[in-house]
């Protein structure tokens, strides 16, 4: 396929000084690609050609290959396709960037919208026009995160940056989930949360804030822990300490998930007006567990499972995001939706149109500052993955700089979404998969993604969707979605050598870790303050929800354990090393 030259940008401006050979669009390959010499025309000129021509738009991608089935004889002529790849400067034909970009941010859907609709439905009890105006904050923040991620800007007079550079999306954090549900239900306790006569609890927007105002003052340590070398970060934080905290943070959600696929976490053994699921107000109440509730959440789950067998390109890498439309699709023509809160909610909207009120609770700082001292160390592995997928180094001084630059965008990004009154960020590699599907690892497409992420945040009534849902619907999103965390920290721990040592600390921070899961309630009874100090009591409060919160419980385990345990040698860790080295020997020939 023969195409023009497109006039090139001799000083184009790229950030961070990573300016690469321009690559025109249009051909199949990265030698073709790279086989025109751009002519020095002005920036007016190429950015005419691009707007104007044919290769601009449409280049040679077949795109056809995104949208055939992998059912024969549909998939026959793409069984051996190989997409051709764009890398992070390639120039990518417009229409595939909008495509590419929208379909970034499709894939993100279900991570953006399920922490914040958890946090609002499983924890605060907020009504539903607050529910959905924190999804529609978290779509925004997560969008202009993202594309500070992708820009990487760099510290002027500095060697840092802020942002990976690479396609790396930044969306909500599941971290903050165990630490909301625990604060709650203590704050519920205590009688500093409203409840109704018959104990049913009532919104609770001054939690939120709490958690929002502890926040501005916690995330500063991700941001000093941002300047820390990578190797001394994975020195103190091995993957056997990241892998068991993202494992348990998995199973501790999936738990949440089953409770929302079940009918509603609130409606769970409730009475009044939560005695039926989701409560008696709704079209159809149902008592927990019904059957016909969980059968909606099947519908979800069975549909992610067709559509990764069965799926096109973008079907398999929007497979959340297609199950949710058929999971509402089905539980509306049932009867199970109430429209009213979609047809309330405003058409256009925007941060700080709900606010909270701030405040500091002492309980919550040790938490948080765990938290996000576990946020800088577990992105690095996401970082990894996009880096790798997107064919640029994984080591030296230049992946090193990427991982610092996420690190520091992620703890200003949960700065931002913390004043944006939406929940802390962390870099996700959810969207790998569009990557590989698509052979796109082009920052323009991150920009792309960006931008509709923001636009699904403004527009009101498409957060009015997700907050309106039935929650048995959501339920069987979140159940993937969680277990997806767990198989990553398997993925993790899949990369520990298991030396007896390893195996020690990762028994330990494991036992202690399900403990709080099979038994949240254990450590109730052992700091039981009822004096007037309320340092103290913040102080027990505090305590309660480190011991209480899994992830927490076992980080600080194992990196104690880590830091204090001899590095010493056994026998059987030679064994099995030899007995590695074997199989890896037997496989290969």
């Amino acid at each position: 396929m023969s195409v023009s030259s497109p006039p090139s940008l001799e000083h184009e401006s790229k950030v961070i000084n990573e300016s690469e050979p321009r690559k025109p669009i249009g051909l199949g390959s990265i030698s073709e690609r790279s086989a025109i010499n751009p002519s020095p025309d002005s920036p007016w000129s190429y950015l005419k050609w691009y707007l104007t021509s044919k290769e601009g738009w449409l280049g040679d991608y077949d795109y056809l290959y995104l949208v055939t089935p992998n059912i024969w004889p549909l998939n026959r002529k793409y069984k051996h396709h190989k997409t051709p790849f764009y890398g992070l400067h390639d120039e990518v034909p417009i229409l595939l960037t909008i495509i590419l970009g929208l379909q970034h941010a499709l894939c993100m859907v279900g991570s953006i919208v399920s922490p914040p609709l958890a946090i609002a439905g499983g924890a605060f009890y907020l009504d539903s026009a607050t529910t959905q105006y924190l999804v529609s904050a978290a779509f925004i923040t997560t969008g202009i995160t993202t594309a500070l991620q992708v820009m990487r800007v760099h510290l002027t007079k500095t060697p840092f940056f802020i942002g990976t550079g690479l396609l790396s999306v930044v969306g909500p954090t599941f971290d903050i989930l165990p630490i909301a549900f625990n604060y709650t239900r203590m704050r519920y306790k205590d009688g500093t949360c409203p409840t109704a006569s018959d104990g049913t609890p009532l919104p609770c927007p001054d939690a939120w804030g709490a958690i929002l105002g502890s926040i501005l003052c916690t995330v500063w340590i991700q941001v000093v822990m941002s300047f820390v070398p990578p190797k001394t970060l994975n020195r103190i934080f091995p993957k056997v300490v990241t892998g068991s905290l993202l494992l348990l943070v998995g199973i501790y959600l999936v738990g949440n998930g089953m409770q929302n696929w079940g009918g509603s976490s609130s409606c769970h053994g409730g009475e009044g007006f939560y005695a039926l699921c989701p409560d008696t107000a709704a079209p159809r109440p149902l008592r927990w567990g019904h059957p016909k509730l969980i059968g909606l959440g099947f519908t979800v789950f069975v549909s992610i499972v067709l559509v990764e067998q069965f799926g096109s390109p973008l079907m398999k890498s929007s497979s959340v995001i297609i199950g949710l439309l058929v999971g509402c699709l089905v539980s509306g023509v049932a009867g199970y939706w109430s429209t009213s809160n979609i047809r309330e909610a405003p058409a256009v909207t925007f941060l700080w149109v709900h606010t909270f009120k701030l405040s500091v609770d002492g309980a919550l700082i040790l938490p948080l500052l765990i938290m996000f001292v576990c946020e800088a160390v577990s992105c690095m592995p996401d970082i990894l993955a996009t880096a790798e997928i997107s064919n640029v180094d994984i080591e030296g001084t230049e992946f090193n700089s990427r991982v610092q630059g996420g690190i520091l965008c992620d703890g200003l990004g949960s700065l931002l979404s913390a004043l944006g009154t939406g929940p802390p960020m962390v870099s996700q590699a959810g969207n790998n998969g569009v990557i590989s599907l698509t052979g796109c690892a082009s920052r323009r497409a991150g920009w792309c993604a960006a931008v509709f992420l923001v636009l699904m945040g403004i527009f009101g009534k498409f957060g009015a969707v997700f907050g309106s849902m039935p929650p048995s619907v959501l339920g069987g999103m979140q159940v993937f979605l969680y277990a997806t965390i767990a198989v990553a920290g398997l993925r993790v721990l899949g990369l520990v050598r298991y030396t007896r040592r390893n195996r020690f600390i990762l028994t330990v921070a494991l036992g202690v870790g399900f403990i709080d899961i099979v038994q949240p309630d254990w450590f109730s009874q052992m700091l039981t303050y009822d004096g007037d100090s309320m340092a103290l009591a913040g102080f027990e409060q505090g305590v309660n929800l480190i011991v209480e919160t899994p992830f927490i419980a076992a980080a600080v385990v194992g990196v104690l354990l880590n830091l204090v345990l001899p590095q010493d040698a056994s026998q059987m860790d030679d064994l099995i090393q030899d007995q590695a080295g074997h199989a890896m020997m037997e496989k290969q020939s």
